[in-house]
């Protein structure tokens, strides 16, 4: 199933439910705070275009930003590494998985995150890294190495709805002479950042 009218009714009523969900909890936490289709639409787009095949996803929550990232790397023949603590959101995001035909696209890890990323040594064509804000500085010691350098690119979601979250992440991902970046207006904001050379 590529994005056909299927896929997309069925992202459609997920999203809808998603954010239902998230208007009645008063815990930021509790919320699954999913991407905007809009920004989903976007990444998918990106991996068509790299024809990237080797894809991580730091966090999973429920799986709506995954299912998007899957379905295109179907198309590209990859495969979507993806990474949450939780191990309930991950259930939720193994059934879409399922119902969509798009198991076989996805790799899901139960776990820390930034344990995760100091234990991993492969290195990704495409990087979505959307988690709890207050460790991107620390994931940064680590993210670049898992950076292809053959054209590899991290996308970090809600750069312009949480802007005074990540300022310091952002202060030294631009410090780093090695990446250059820029912010995407779409949805909450994205950053893409790319190695210089």
């Amino acid at each position: 199933m590529s994005l056909d009218a299927a896929f997309l009714n069925y992202m459609q009523k997920l999203y809808a439910d998603f954010t239902a969900h998230d208007a009645q909890q008063n815990d930021r936490l509790s919320r699954y705070r999913n991407i905007e289709p809009e920004s989903a639409l976007l990444l998918a787009m990106q991996i068509r275009m790299k024809q990237a095949k080797r894809i991580l996803e730091i966090g999973t929550s429920t799986g709506y930003s995954t299912l998007w990232l899957a379905d295109a790397a179907q198309s590209t023949q990859g495969i979507v590494e993806t990474i949450e603590i939780d191990q309930s959101r991950i259930e939720q995001a193994k059934e879409h998985a399922a119902k969509l035909g798009l198991s076989g696209f996805i790799q899901f890890n139960q776990g820390d995150a930034l344990q995760f990323l100091q234990d991993c040594s492969t290195q990704y064509d495409f990087i979505l890294l959307d988690a709890e804000r207050d460790a991107y500085v620390e994931y940064w010691t680590h993210l670049p190495q898992l950076l292809s350098r053959k054209g590899g690119v991290l996308f970090v979601d809600n750069v312009l709805s949480h802007a005074q979250d990540v300022v310091e992440f952002i202060r030294v991902v631009k410090a780093d002479p090695r990446f250059v970046s820029t912010t995407i207006n779409v949805g909450a904001g994205l950053l893409m950042v790319t190695w210089r050379d």
